[in-house]
């Protein structure tokens, strides 16, 4: 063979391979641009997941606050209840011990003023019971 035809051979073989490199290389560009756009897509939607949940839990956590301080009004409301329940109930206590101690003075005065009165008639004995009638 003569050294003209190999060296065109060659040339040939080499300008072959050069057009396969640039293909590849061209091959290889597109796929990492597509590749490069679909990891710009899916961090948008990634984005807009984020921002949306975001959204909600501000949502979520505002009702919870708003949950929590209705939950502290209604049980300050139910102490201030009780605490004026059990104000009403002392007041009532105390007005019934006056009462008590009324009833047994006029009682006393009674029996002084008429000895064995209170005996044979229904009413309160002196130890604050009640008494049936006798006939």
């Amino acid at each position: 063979m003569e050294t003209w035809l190999i060296v065109l051979i060659v040339v040939v073989a080499l300008v072959v391979l050069a057009l396969i490199g640039l293909a590849l290389a061209k091959r290889s560009r597109v796929a990492g641009a597509k590749r490069r756009e679909q990891q710009r897509v899916q961090a948008r939607e990634h984005l807009e997941e984020a921002r949306l949940r975001g959204a909600q839990a501000e949502k979520e956590q505002a009702a919870a606050e708003e949950q929590a301080a209705r939950a502290r009004r209604e049980r300050a409301e139910v102490e201030e209840r009780t605490r004026l329940a059990e104000q009403e109930a002392r007041q009532r206590a105390d007005a019934a011990k006056e009462h008590a101690t009324a009833a047994e003075k006029l009682r006393a005065e009674a029996e002084r003023l008429a000895p064995g009165l209170g005996d044979g008639h229904a009413g309160q004995h002196a130890d604050g019971s009640g008494g049936a009638t006798r006939r």
